[in-house]
């Protein structure tokens, strides 16, 4: 027969234990998260996100929270707009271009020209083979091309009203 009981001492000691077991429940606090191709859209042009190749993902700063995008260049232009884009804890995942495994987005290396979901031309690949950008001349380079029209919101004439 067992003699044991939980006094309130022990049950004290074990409360912070259980709140860092509940707390791990809502997923990983750093890293890439799944994202479910056809299922989640884009934050930055509200497009499906269909294509693991090119898909980004930003893990905002400070609160950890995950932004998903259908293009690379589209969470740069998302990115730049946020007062958490140079916090030391915010992180950019990005689909390696043929295999679609994630690569740190801030060491990988953009290819120019590849025909990816919104036009913006990059994609990533984790070593560089001397014909390709590192993360700022790809960040600049999306900069200074912007937008594509496949990121403009339609204006119809019902919105000309």
């Amino acid at each position: 027969m067992c003699n044991h009981h939980m006094t309130r001492r022990h049950f004290v000691a074990l409360v912070p234990g259980l709140a860092l077991v509940a707390s791990g429940c809502g997923g990983p606090s750093t890293g890439p998260v799944d994202v479910r191709l056809g299922r989640d859209v884009c934050d930055y042009c509200g497009m499906v996100i269909d294509d693991r190749r090119f898909v980004a993902q930003l893990r905002a700063g400070p609160s950890g929270k995950v932004h998903n995008f259908d293009d690379p260049g589209d969470a740069i232009l998302f990115l730049v707009k946020q007062d958490w884009a140079k916090h030391p804890k915010t992180e950019f995942w990005v689909g390696h271009m043929e295999t679609g495994q994630w690569l740190d987005g801030f060491k990988a290396f953009y290819v120019k020209g590849v025909k990816t979901p919104m036009a913006h031309g990059f994609g990533a690949r984790p070593e560089s083979k001397g014909d390709d950008f590192g993360f700022e001349r790809f960040r600049g380079a999306i900069l200074t091309q912007g937008s594509t029209s496949r990121c403009e919101p339609t204006v119809t004439t019902e919105d000309r009203g």
